[in-house]
């Protein structure tokens, strides 16, 4: 999408509707993905410090444009309170963050092992449609 890889949240429906808002509200900064499910599976590179995504809404539109500030391969035992909260979902802690993602992605027919190779990628939101910017764009 404008030359750009294209970045989904979540499933369609009220779940993609939910975390687009909370990457356009600045709330959400990070996301996580699996590296079998999401990138070996589906044939696509990790994304690389710098990458500019195009951020889809729910009817497939550009809503967003992000960049990738930090990228971090770790296994699903090992993801750090830190990222959870830059997740920006309200995770009370890292054990909640894991039960939700577990369950999420045995819901995609994906069951996590503590060894599995988790995607875990910061981001900054460089660009809404319509125009707007967020603070500290040039």
């Amino acid at each position: 999408m404008d030359g750009m890889r294209v970045m989904e949240f979540g499933t369609p429906g009220e779940l993609r509707i939910w975390l687009t808002g909370l990457v356009l509200s600045g709330e959400k900064t990070a996301t996580a993905g699996l590296l079998p499910l999401d990138y070996h599976a589906e044939g696509e590179e990790v994304e690389h410090v710098g990458e500019r995504l195009a951020v889809a809404d729910n009817a497939g539109a550009k809503a967003a444009e992000i960049e990738i500030t930090r990228v971090e391969l770790t296994p699903f035992a090992e993801v750090a309170w830190e990222f959870a909260q830059a997740e920006g979902e309200g995770y009370r802690s890292v054990e909640h963050w894991r039960e939700t993602h577990r369950r999420y992605w045995a819901g995609q027919g994906y069951e996590v092992a503590d060894s599995t190779t988790v995607v875990c990628l910061w981001f900054r939101l460089v660009g809404q449609e319509g125009g707007r910017r967020s603070s500290g764009e040039t």
